[in-house]
């Protein structure tokens, strides 16, 4: 395995650990508050999009080193960067302002129930685009292969 391998391994577990710090903030003694609130879903997003990025050059560092990306590899890196901007975007849309849970002088910001479905569907199309780029890859050179006498 190269180094950038082990570093994209780095950030994956980087990835993983900010996410579940996001996820249950009261593991890491801090008192959880009612919602999930921007901080808390940024963690998250950090995390989840670190454990992506690494999943992607991890597989293209380990498996296709030295070979340009093919068609539908670079579909499935597009796929994962929008997979990671559409949970992005879907999740912190009552942040932004252009969601159903605005801010009010009475009521708080709520990630809600179909915005949660909206951030996980945008991580499993991440998680899809990554499986793309790892099963779709060249296969290697036919001429190392010895001929058949």
């Amino acid at each position: 395995m190269t180094g950038i391998a082990q570093l994209a391994v780095a950030f994956s577990a980087l990835g993983i650990m900010l996410a579940f710090m996001g996820l249950f903030p009261g593991m890491t003694g801090i008192e959880p508050g009612r919602g999930v609130g921007i901080v808390q879903f940024a963690t998250i997003m950090v995390g989840l999009t670190l454990l992506d990025l690494g999943a992607l050059v991890y597989v293209k560092y380990t498996f296709y080193a030295n070979r340009p990306a093919t068609l539908a590899q670079q579909v499935g890196i597009r796929l994962t960067l929008t997979g990671l901007l559409m949970s992005s975007m879907v999740g912190a849309a009552d942040f932004l302002g252009f969601g159903s849970h605005i801010r009010t002088e009475t009521t708080d910001v709520v990630l809600g129930p179909l915005q949660a479905v909206g951030v996980v569907g945008g991580l499993l199309i991440a998680a899809v685009g990554v499986m793309i780029y790892a099963a779709s890859g060249s296969p290697p050179n036919e001429t190392t292969t010895p001929p058949d006498a």
